[in-house]
């Protein structure tokens, strides 16, 4: 699979980590579906392989659109990278049914909803790359953030079940599996343990801080899709790939 030239979806592509693998991409030479609700930051991601189309990955019909456009500019999706979801912070014993039904939509429903319009064209062709944006909390357990990880969790379980279905067809099925990373949703976290437990900005980033002491970047998990989806990554499949500093589970 030659990536130059290629045509991908990145979800959630308008900020964060969405973002830095979306120019990441263009980079290398792959026209680039971005997609998101908010119009404004779609716009703000500047380069010309990279397009927006506003979607909601918890809408089939919208996800339908979003294909249907796209493809029809650009031709078909030969990587899908589900990265969009959403995290909030809670005791279990305080979660409503809302919060949890509202996560799994985002960060579960959203992804195969998101992946499973190009399974059907990648098969077709003998080609693809689908890459799942996980997180840790797909892989251990994280207090105060049960909707998440069961949700992560979940996401780590579809792609090997979609690596294992397309292991014969030229497709491969991996998830990237990020720790706490420098975004806005690191700061809404840092945020709340500041406001909850009366620590300093400094103290909650201590708090949070991998094994090296610091923070993935974007770059980094970007560097790592990259990867992922280029020749030499072919034998790759049904992979939970941890891009965290050195933490362990």
């Amino acid at each position: 699979m030659t990536i130059t030239g290629s045509h991908a979806l990145v979800t959630g592509g308008g900020s964060g980590i969405g973002r830095a693998i979306a120019l990441a991409l263009a980079e290398a030479g792959i026209e680039v579906t971005i997609c998101g609700r908010r119009r404004e930051a779609l716009d703000a991601v500047d380069h010309p392989r990279i397009h927006g189309v506003v979607a909601d990955v918890t809408d089939p019909a919208s996800i339908s659109a979003l294909y249907e456009t796209a493809q029809a500019a650009r031709g078909p999706f030969d990587i899908v990278i589900a990265n969009a979801g959403a995290a909030m912070s809670a005791p279990a014993a305080r979660v409503t049914l809302d919060d949890w039904q509202a996560s799994l939509a985002v960060n579960l429903t959203g992804a195969f909803l998101s992946v499973q319009p190009a399974i059907a064209p990648m098969t077709k062709a003998g080609r693809g790359r689908i890459v799942f944006i996980a997180s840790t909390a797909g892989l251990k357990g994280y207090a105060y953030v049960a909707p998440y990880v069961a949700a992560k969790h979940g996401v780590v379980g579809l792609m090997r079940a979609l690596a294992a279905e397309t292991a014969k067809s030229g497709i491969t099925v991996n998830a990237v599996c990020p720790g706490f990373a420098e975004t806005e949703m690191l700061t809404r976290s840092l945020d709340a343990i500041a406001a909850k437990t009366g620590r300093s900005e400094e103290e909650a980033r201590a708090a949070l801080a991998n094994p090296q002491g610091r923070f993935v970047t974007p770059e980094e998990v970007a560097a790592a899709v990259l990867w992922l989806v280029s020749d030499g990554a072919g034998s790759v499949t049904g992979q939970a790939i941890s891009v965290s500093g050195g933490e362990t589970w």
